[in-house]
């Protein structure tokens, strides 16, 4: 550790340049981390929320909601199976509205929702939705950013239906557009005379994207086996088929495996030259009896050192970067995330510095010597 310490001291230009260079690397690999956990928070919000652990979908709807249709007579199958209070309808579509009056026009996501169950969402400001007021939604704050206040007619462009904005809700999405809650009536009213009928299915009766449930335990078999022709999913599965999600994520989670392999990469050319700059006094020292070990252990202190210190600057530049950062870019880096991101760095870090710990142990005291004497 003496050794170590001290020849950061004496060289403290070269040490300074690869503490910059691992500051950087480090605070885009944090600052990408957030940006990835950020967006798919973004893409899958109201589906993450959700007290929910299943779903049951129709068959053959490759676990999206928009593609699904289920009816009455299923949900209360799934509820004789998996209890009243557990299972919930849940109705998805993806349409365009625009504010009375004016031209602008705004991508939602539609949520149909029981006011009354454990899937409607709590209002942080107005009123929430209810079964006795028809007209009325409860919509994601990001519209408050298009000028959306309570109060506000939408028109839905595909139906024509109007609803006043009656409160607001915090952190619903739906792949990247914000949600608007509706009640059953309302959802019924704008699928009215684009129902699709299959089988003996009752045409007028309600149709759904989908049934939430929870607590299903070990009855997802038993549900399977009572529900022909549907599929019960996890909200992970659901998650995943959100229309580019699994591409958004995968393109970021290259780019952050890119960013660790290349800043171990870096950092092993970095001390792998310092090493062979440095093969005469390190030939010296093992002629005077310095343990392989010993100077392994300078080398390996050196690098954890810098890691540690490089990760603390970019953790410190990644809050402040956070607080500046514009609301509508979805950032959002957990202590979790945030403390296995730190270790998986330090990790890769120590593993870029085996090839210089190799080449200490390599080398040869006399040979080292005769070099230096020459």
């Amino acid at each position: 550790m003496y050794l170590a310490i001290r020849e950061m001291r004496f060289a403290k230009g070269r040490y300074a340049l690869i503490a910059t260079i691992m500051v950087l690397v480090s605070f885009l690999v944090l600052f990408v981390t957030g940006l990835a956990q950020g967006l798919a928070y973004d893409n899958a919000a109201s589906i993450k929320n959700m007290a929910a652990t299943h779903f049951v979908l129709e068959q053959d709807s490759n676990h999206r909601f928009t593609r699904s249709q289920v009816n009455q007579d299923q949900l209360e199958q799934t509820r004789s199976v998996v209890g009243q209070e557990n299972a919930e309808p849940l109705g998805v579509k993806m349409t365009t509205v625009s504010p009375a009056g004016d031209t602008k026009k705004l991508d939602v996501t539609l949520f149909m929702v029981n006011p009354e169950g454990w899937l409607a969402p709590t209002a942080t400001e107005g009123s929430p939705i209810t079964d006795l007021k028809n007209g009325q939604v409860v919509v994601d704050h990001k519209l408050s950013e298009d000028g959306v206040k309570i109060g506000t007619v939408l028109v839905d462009k595909a139906s024509g239906r109007e609803w006043t904005v009656a409160g607001f809700v915090e952190n619903e999405s739906f792949s990247h557009s914000p949600v608007v809650f509706l009640n059953e009536q309302e959802w019924g009213a704008i699928q009215e005379g684009s129902r699709t009928s299959q089988g003996k299915i009752d045409s007028n009766a309600p149709v759904y994207s989908a049934i939430a449930v929870k607590d299903a335990g070990g009855k997802v078999d038993s549900l399977s086996t009572a529900l022909p022709n549907t599929e019960v999913i996890t909200k992970s599965d659901a998650v995943s088929a959100i229309p580019g999600y699994k591409e958004e994520q995968g393109s970021l989670l290259m780019m952050i495996a890119f960013l660790f392999v290349i800043s171990a990469f870096v950092l092993a050319v970095f001390f792998y030259v310092i090493t062979i700059q440095k093969t005469s006094q390190f030939g010296i020292l093992k002629a005077i009896g310095t343990r392989n070990s010993y100077l392994a252990g300078s080398v390996s202190l050196q690098v954890l050192l810098l890691s540690v210190g490089s990760l603390v600057i970019s953790v410190l530049l990644v809050q402040l970067f956070e607080s500046i950062l514009p609301a509508s870019m979805p950032f959002q880096l957990g202590l979790s995330t945030l403390t296995l991101t730190c270790v998986l760095f330090v990790i890769m870090s120590m593993a870029g510095s085996l090839f210089s710990v190799w080449k200490v142990t390599k080398i040869d005291a006399l040979d080292a010597i005769g070099r230096t004497a020459a």
